[in-house]
């Protein structure tokens, strides 16, 4: 967690979230860790270009769906979403289509959700919000909307080690200094010490969310809201 001076600085950032921006500045990189559930993702697209990651086709289309894994881009390929939907992927000899797949190049050999926020980044969105992008585990386990479905862990499984998605998210946020970033988290929530002190990432709550994009909210915060 961060230190008692980073809370208050980051405290201060929350109460002073009253962006200006239009929509073609806007996008939502859309994680598939729990805290993004109180978001109705299909709302997202009303208000910016979003990019979601890897099984989120099974619930909506976002406007970009990234996917670095190779098993995630064969489900998506077999269900035929990528003949009328933008999906990204890193080039493999493992993927089963001849076409309708773009392939980052050169890519980055990053993780799907890094991997979207930078390419959100390279495409000149001024105001990038990320979304389930939660780092540690729920209790230790494994945090993930998709947990226990095909091509995903248990719930009950250990947390998935973290520190690569961090320091490629950090990695975005230092190579991109004239954009700004808001990450939503739960009042309180898990904030990195290596995310705690740039003044182009802010920490945004629900409450911030709806404040600017209040269709997107679901009136229900608790429950799931997944077709899945």
């Amino acid at each position: 967690m961060v230190t008692q001076v980073a809370k208050k600085h980051l405290r201060k950032q929350i109460l002073n979230f009253k962006p200006t921006q239009t929509q073609i500045d806007v996008a939502f990189i859309v994680g598939n860790g729990t805290t993004r559930l109180c978001i109705n993702p299909e709302k997202l697209k009303e208000h910016g270009t979003v990019y979601g990651c890897n099984a989120q086709y099974r619930e909506y289309s976002p406007h970009y769906l990234v996917s670095v894994d190779v098993k995630m881009v064969n489900e998506i390929v077999a269900s035929g979403y990528h003949r009328n939907n933008e999906v990204w992927t890193n080039p493999n000899k493992g993927i089963n289509a001849k076409s309708g797949i773009n392939y980052f190049s050169p890519h980055k050999g990053w993780s799907s959700g890094p991997t979207a926020m930078w390419f959100a980044a390279t495409n000149g969105h001024k105001h990038i919000y990320i979304l389930g992008f939660d780092y540690v585990g729920i209790k230790g386990k494994l945090n993930n909307v998709y947990a226990d479905t095909y091509n995903y862990k248990k719930s009950t499984d250990s947390a998935t080690f973290h520190g690569n998605w961090l320091n490629q998210t950090d990695r975005v946020i230092k190579e991109f200094p004239n954009i700004q970033f808001y990450r939503l988290i739960h009042q309180d929530g898990f904030i990195p010490d290596k995310l705690a002190n740039y003044r182009n990432l802010h920490h945004i709550t629900y409450e911030n969310m709806a404040e600017v994009f209040g269709s997107t909210i679901y009136s229900d915060k608790t429950d799931q809201k997944s077709t899945i």
